[in-house]
């Protein structure tokens, strides 16, 4: 599976903070993103809609049927689109040794006659088993359900004290994406 690749590199990123010394889940990174865009021209049949950014570049958006209420949108709306990405993690001492990797997805629509809007949110949770560490370098390497062993850096000397050979790391990597269409705001 690749999202355990791109866990780790995020982990690597965000490894720090005495939450994993005191075996508490800690929201180790976060970050939004939210960018918002003008209808200027509409093509139904075709389902191609012209969208202008802040920054007055133009791009033209193939609309897949997965879209509904698509005729409910009128030149001049606003689509606003905002994706978030998390990741939480928390240090399993003398863990089961079972790596796992699970994932659930869920999503949700705008109803019939509604300007188009959309959510969907993505959470997998991977069990990795501490192989090596490595306190000269401040590496760890952990393996998980794949087999695909990584070695991520380890930035705080406290935290990486306590990790030993035999435990588990657990992340939570979340990712939402939320779309809406809304009419312009009236100037004043």
């Amino acid at each position: 599976m690749k999202l355990v690749p791109a866990w780790l590199a995020a982990a690597a990123i965000v490894v720090s903070g005495a939450a994993w010394a005191q075996n508490q889940p800690a929201a180790m990174g976060a970050e939004s993103v939210r960018v918002s865009a003008t209808v200027v021209a509409i093509d139904l049949p075709n389902r191609m809609v012209t969208l202008k950014g802040s920054d007055g570049e133009t791009s033209v958006i193939k609309v897949g049927p997965e879209v509904k209420n698509l005729a409910q949108v009128k030149v001049g709306d606003v689509v606003t689109s905002e994706y978030t990405m998390a990741v939480a993690l928390e240090l399993k001492k003398g863990g089961s040794g079972i790596a796992s990797s699970t994932q659930q997805s869920a999503s949700g629509a705008a109803k019939a006659g509604e300007k188009p809007a959309g959510v969907m949110k993505n959470t997998t949770v991977i069990v990795a088993n501490v192989t090596k560490v490595d306190t000269a370098k401040k590496m760890v390497t952990v393996k998980g359900a794949s087999g695909e062993s990584v070695t991520m850096a380890v930035r705080d000397p406290a935290v990486l004290s306590q990790i030993k050979v035999g435990d588990q790391v657990e992340a939570v990597f979340t990712e939402a994406l939320m779309v809406s269409v809304s009419p312009p705001t009236a100037k004043k």
